[in-house]
């Protein structure tokens, strides 16, 4: 997909606006007022699917419980390095720098998401960086912490993501993802270290709130 970083930014801009996260109050991320009318405007856009879905314009069940929970035990990236895996609007990347992370990288794919990441950042007055690559086909990442709200939407992505958070941990990073219960989850992989009633957009999500739950990878 080749956008410019303006263009990304005004198309951002022109969508959504800062609003509080529900579970997270401390920050504002750009959000979309009517999610599916986007969702169909990403689409349409290039005249057919083009664009990849727009989550970087809502706050999702595993990331708002990721962040949530990063900022409640602020020790765990307190002077560390953070990579904020797949992430979307930079929500729990944003966190992370809050609680006093040294440094945070928020890695996606999509130049929309990237454009929204260097947005909320401005909004929230914080430093993070953001990094357009599909790291998911590198070896694995020196990050001190690894973040990845909400990232085993489909089978085949679950599978590349505990591929490259098990190279993580390997390298001795500590791995966290918030996860609502997706079909994917890699349970048996993982250690629930938090469960969280996660309001979410029903639009999204058909139901109101959600219980999602924090997970770490041993």
């Amino acid at each position: 997909m080749s956008v410019t970083a303006e263009a990304a930014e005004a198309f951002v801009v022109a969508h959504t606006g800062p609003a509080s996260v529900p579970l997270v109050p401390e920050l504002r991320t750009y959000q979309a007022d009517d999610a599916i009318a986007l969702w169909e405007i990403t689409e349409e856009l290039h005249g057919g699917p083009g664009l990849a879905p727009p989550f970087w314009a809502f706050p999702w069940a595993g990331g708002q419980a990721l962040a949530r929970y990063v900022l409640d035990h602020p020790d765990l990236v307190a002077g560390r390095t953070v990579l904020d895996l797949a992430a979307g609007s930079g929500l729990v990347g944003l966190a992370a720098s809050l609680a006093g992370a040294r440094s945070v990288v928020a890695n996606e794919i999509d130049p929309y998401a990237i454009a929204a990441i260097r947005l909320n950042a401005v909004a929230n007055a914080r430093e993070i960086q953001p990094y357009q690559r599909n790291l998911l086909m590198e070896t694995a990442t020196d990050a001190d912490v690894v973040l990845a709200g909400d990232v085993f939407y489909n089978r085949d992505m679950a599978a590349a993501m505990l591929s490259f958070l098990r190279k993580a941990r390997d390298r001795g990073a500590v791995v966290l993802a918030g996860d609502p219960g997706r079909a994917y989850v890699p349970t048996d992989d993982l250690v629930r270290i938090a469960s969280l009633t996660v309001p979410v957009i029903r639009d999204l999500e058909d139901v109101d709130v959600k219980e999602t739950i924090v997970w770490r990878l041993p």
